[in-house]
C-alpha cells in the first residue's frame, strides 16, 4: 500500500538566504577580526587567505561583477569587494615615569619592576613548551621553572656577561644542588623520537638475526665450545703445580744471596770504651 507523503511548500526566505549565502564569499565570522591580527597569525582553518589582513568592503553594482574579473590576475572570490592597505599601526603610549621601588604600593612595584621583565619571560617559556611538545605528552624532560630561572638570570640588565652562563653555572643554583641532588632522567625522557626509533629498531633488528635457525645453531656451538675451553687455563696451572711446585715464584738474585751470607758470615769485634775516644 502506497503511502502519500506531504511535501512541505518552499520558503521563499529560505530560498533568498540559500542564493545569498551561495554568492557570498566563503569567509567565517571570526574572520572580521583578521584586519586587527598579523600574518603571522594565519590559521586556515579559521582565515580565508584572500580576505585575511585586509581591509575590504563590499561595493553595490548593477551589472555581475563576475563578469569583469580575470582569473590569471585576481581571485574569483574578489569580486564586487574593494580591498585597501592597513593603516599603520598607531605608537605606543609613553610608558609613565616608574615610581620610587621603596616608597611604592605592591601594584605599582609589580607592573613598573616585576611585569615588565616576567611576563617576556613566560611568552619565551610558553614557546619553548610548544617546541618540547609539553601540550602534546604527559612527561617531558622540559622544566618550566628552570627555563624562567636560566632566562631572568640570563637577561638581567645589571649584568651582560651572562648570555652563555648554564643552569648548572649559576651560583645560587649550585648550592641548592649540593643540598638536594637530582636523580637522572629516564632515558625515555632524555632520548628524541628518532633516537629512540633508531635504538628500537636496532633491538628488534638482532633479535631477528638471533632468531635464524642457522645463528642459533652457530650460537649453541659457540656455547658448548666455551664450556669445554673455558677452564684451560685452571688445567695447564694445576699440570705445572704437580710437575713443578713453586715454579710460579720469581727466582731470588744470587748476587744479592751471596751478600746476605758474607755479611752473616763476617767476624764481630768490641773495642773498650778507651779506644773508642
Amino acid at each position: 500500500m502506497a503511502v502519500i507523503v506531504k511535501v512541505p511548500e518552499k520558503n521563499l526566505w529560505t530560498e533568498i538566504c540559500k542564493d545569498f549565502d551561495s554568492k557570498r564569499p566563503p569567509f567565517r565570522d571570526d574572520d572580521e577580526q583578521s584586519v586587527r591580527t598579523e600574518y603571522i597569525d594565519f590559521d586556515p582553518s579559521k582565515h580565508t587567505p584572500v580576505f585575511y589582513g585586509k581591509m575590504h568592503e563590499k561595493v553595490l553594482a548593477d551589472a555581475d561583477p563576475i563578469m569583469d574579473i580575470d582569473p590569471a590576475t585576481a581571485h574569483p572570490a574578489c569580486a564586487g569587494f574593494a580591498f585597501t592597505d592597513k593603516p599603520p599601526a598607531s605608537p605606543p603610549p609613553p610608558s609613565p615615569d616608574a615610581p620610587n621601588k621603596d616608597k611604592c604600593s605592591p601594584r605599582e612595584y609589580l607592573e613598573h619592576y616585576v611585569f615588565p621583565w616576567l611576563l617576556p619571560a613566560l611568552e619565551d617559556m610558553l614557546r619553548q613548551a610548544k617546541k618540547e611538545k609539553c601540550l602534546e605528552r604527559k612527561r617531558t624532560k622540559f622544566n618550566a621553572l628552570d627555563y624562567l630561572t636560566e632566562t631572568l638570570y640570563k637577561k638581567n640588565p645589571l649584568h651582560k656577561d651572562r648570555e652563555n652562563v648554564t643552569l648548572e653555572e649559576i651560583p645560587f643554583v649550585k648550592e641548592w644542588l649540593k643540598d638536594h641532588p637530582r636523580p637522572p632522567l629516564p632515558l625515555s625522557l632524555i632520548w628524541t623520537e628518532d633516537e629512540a626509533t633508531q635504538i628500537i629498531q636496532n633491538y628488534w633488528r638482532g633479535f631477528l638475526v638471533r632468531k635464524d635457525p642457522e645463528v642459533q645453531e652457530l650460537r649453541q656451538w659457540q656455547r658448548e665450545w666455551r664450556e669445554e675451553t673455558g677452564g684451560i687455563q685452571d688445567k695447564v696451572s694445576q699440570f705445572w703445580d704437580k710437575k713443578m711446585p713453586g715454579w710460579d715464584t720469581p727466582t731470588p738474585n744470587a748476587s744479592e744471596d751471596q751478600l746476605n751470607k758474607e755479611e752473616d758470615n763476617a767476624p764481630i769485634t768490641v773495642k773498650s770504651p778507651s779506644q773508642q775516644t
